[in-house]
């Protein structure tokens, strides 16, 4: 049997990064070694403790989880609440964690566990936006070289922005975080919107999911119900992406996911550009490769995954 691969996620729940935590909660190929919260989708107090009710949900009330930045880089907060609900997880109610947050912030939680773990043997997941990512860098240069990979959601290129025409918001969130990760010659792979938009929950893909019957399943079928109702008025789809799962799905089954080696760079200048994420996907440039920019996966195979996977949790 293969040897668990050591994660850390870091995120700003958010439904669809519930159903990230989630999944990697209920897969053993995973070592899940800790949660690091950002603000994003809504401001940290929520979204620390929303990342404690999830842990909850999944029965994993002994996770560690940390608390990290409160404001981008060199910008102010922008959050999502027009998205994803006033408490960042509207959809279900889910009672007040029992999960502590533990003391001390999440990017001494990320340093010191890229130094204590084995070089190369922990995976990161970022699923918001990466200022904690960023300030662990300025902080601990040393680690860049330790980290075997980062497995993040962001950016778009084909399918441009979702919350300005250019900008992804986890990059526009704070596009200088974006830029100083990519820069940092770590093994990234991006998960844009090129490839969630393509990962929908369709009505049907949310009713196999409440018909698990489960409180955890139930829990996750409404908090989709009620994240879906934005994007399906913005894009007159049935359902909406399930962003952030692309990242725990692609380190479970590799092989359901396509793209290509890119050079990615992130606009930290024009204000009408603002955290695009420029990728060359045409290698038109000599610019060097720093990131395999995923475009393509398997739709129905990595809905069956999530189900299959919610099915083991309480």
């Amino acid at each position: 049997m293969a040897p668990k691969q050591k994660l850390i996620i870091d995120t700003d729940p958010g439904q669809d990064d519930a159903v990230a935590m989630l999944l990697a909660f209920a897969s053993p190929e995973l070592d899940v070694l800790g949660i690091t919260t950002v603000a994003g989708n809504v401001p940290l107090a929520l979204t620390q403790e929303n990342a404690r009710k999830i842990c909850d949900l999944a029965g994993c009330t002994d996770m560690p989880v940390f608390a990290g930045a409160e404001q981008p880089l060199a910008r102010s907060l922008v959050t999502a609440e027009h998205v994803h609900g006033s408490t960042g997880l509207d959809g279900p109610v889910l009672p007040p964690p029992a999960t502590p947050l533990q003391d001390g912030h999440a990017v001494d939680f990320l340093i010191d566990t890229i130094r204590s773990e084995d070089s190369g043997s922990v995976t990161i997941a970022p699923i918001g936006p990466l200022t904690n990512i960023a300030m662990a860098l300025r902080k601990a240069p040393d680690i860049a070289e330790r980290i075997g990979r980062i497995v993040m959601m962001g950016g778009g290129y084909f399918e441009g922005g979702n919350i300005t025409p250019a900008a992804e918001f986890n990059i526009y969130v704070d596009p200088q975080a974006a830029a100083e990760m990519f820069a940092a010659g770590i093994p990234i792979t991006m998960m844009p919107l090129d490839v969630t938009h393509k990962a929908m929950t369709t009505a049907a893909r949310t009713a196999a999911i409440r018909a698990i019957g489960s409180k955890t399943a139930v829990a996750v079928a409404d908090m989709l119900e009620f994240y879906e109702r934005f994007d399906e008025e913005k894009y007159g789809s049935d359902g909406g992406p399930l962003h952030d799962p692309c990242t725990i799905a692609w380190m479970l089954q590799p092989e359901r996911f396509s793209g290509r080696h890119c050079n990615v760079e992130i606009e930290t200048e024009s204000d009408l550009t603002m955290g695009m994420t420029v990728i060359d996907w045409r290698q038109v440039t000599d610019r060097p490769h720093n990131a395999f920019v995923v475009g393509d996966l398997d739709a129905d195979a990595f809905f069956r995954l999530i189900t299959d996977r919610l099915a083991k949790l309480p």
